[in-house]
């Protein structure tokens, strides 16, 4: 025992080591109190029942996947492109309401952003755009009109033409078989 006190005399910087003083630190300073002793009374049989219930549920699961398995093997050719066509049928309803959803924001958009408008400058010069594009629109159709008629015109003659050219044709080859 004196050779322990010297050993521990020679080597200050060197701590002994008690298997208690590691437990120590894990443990709280002071005692529970009573609401936190109460809260650990209720949930621990709550906490208990959950765990065991999900056990049970991870059980039945298992041994239903293992009944049904076999039928999913005999079953695939059927249910493989069924739950393809669900699987895009339930895809194409979100996608449509995505699309919908999707639509009436930009909607709202527009309708909100037309009410902060300045709404009678906006439309003055919406009219004066408007009476441009028609100044524009009647020149054009005007001279549009005058092309197709003049057109419709020469085609005309260029029937008229080809069908009295096709009636002298005749009456010439008429004229000769008479003479012969």
């Amino acid at each position: 025992m004196a050779d322990h006190r010297q050993t521990h005399q020679r080597h200050p910087h060197q701590q002994q080591y008690h298997p208690n003083e590691a437990f120590k630190g894990m443990l709280p300073e002071r005692a529970p109190s009573k609401s936190q002793f109460l809260t650990l009374v209720t949930l621990l049989p709550v906490g208990g029942t959950l765990l065991l219930l999900s056990g049970l549920t991870l059980a039945g699961t298992l041994i239903g996947l293992a009944i049904t398995t076999p039928l999913f093997v005999i079953f695939s050719p059927v249910l493989v492109p069924a739950a393809l066509v669900i699987g895009l049928a339930i895809t194409g309803f979100l996608t449509s309401g995505a699309f919908g959803i999707t639509a009436l924001s930009a909607l709202s958009w527009m309708a909100n952003s037309l009410r902060r408008m300045r709404v009678p400058e906006q439309m003055d010069h919406l009219k004066r755009l408007a009476q441009e594009t028609a100044g524009q629109v009647g020149p054009k159709t005007r001279e549009m009109a005058q092309t197709v008629q003049a057109k419709a015109q020469e085609s005309g003659r260029e029937a008229k033409d080809h069908k009295e050219g096709v009636k002298t044709g005749r009456e010439r080859d008429s004229n000769k078989d008479n003479k012969e």
